[in-house]
């Protein structure tokens, strides 16, 4: 990783617009897409163990974030993915799991550790035994940092309501593999 860039705790609904700039241009979203997802962020940020982490160039510029938190099966992502796992009979991922919601790097920062410092230094201070996320159902670098990291691939082609895209649901045991 840089020298320049600083990982360390943030204060995601103060930033929740610098964050949701990273997340457009990582991840190609739209004034109205920014706009549902800065909603979801501001409830998310109010959930029971919610935790985010940012990365910040030395002019104070977040360049990267990563939030999750303790999975509860009422919250609609698990509500959602519950099924696919459920027909695979490994639906107790969604137990005792933390989820990565969000890990968005800026574009002209990838390719130098940051997403991995972010993931592995948010699930280090998890308590549960296991971490889940979802991510694009595509060979991507994010899924490939991801499987890095011992994610493996749980269910694929599962389908969130008004994505476009399908989604890969991928499990990891906590603590993260290192390199």
């Amino acid at each position: 990783m840089t020298d320049d860039v600083v990982i360390g705790p943030l204060d995601l609904a103060a930033h929740v617009d610098e964050a949701l700039a990273v997340q457009a241009l990582a991840f190609g979203l739209d004034d109205d897409e920014i706009a549902v997802r800065r909603q979801i962020v501001l409830r998310h940020v109010t959930y029971p163990g919610a935790r985010a982490l940012g990365a910040t160039t030395p002019e104070g510029r977040l360049v990267g974030f990563v939030y999750g938190m303790p999975n509860d099966r009422a919250h609609w992502w698990s509500s959602v993915v519950e099924p696919y796992l459920r027909a695979q009979d490994i639906d107790h991922w969604l137990d005792d799991c933390f989820v990565i919601t969000e890990l968005h790097v800026h574009p002209r920062h990838q390719d130098r550790g940051i997403g991995r410092t972010l993931i592995t230094k948010l699930t280090d201070a998890a308590t549960q035994s296991r971490s889940i996320l979802s991510a694009i159902d595509t060979d991507s670098p994010a899924r490939g940092l991801y499987r890095s990291l011992g994610y493996t691939d749980l269910a694929r082609n599962v389908h969130f309501p008004s994505a476009p895209r399908p989604y890969a649901v991928m499990g990891a045991p906590l603590p993260l593999r290192r390199r």
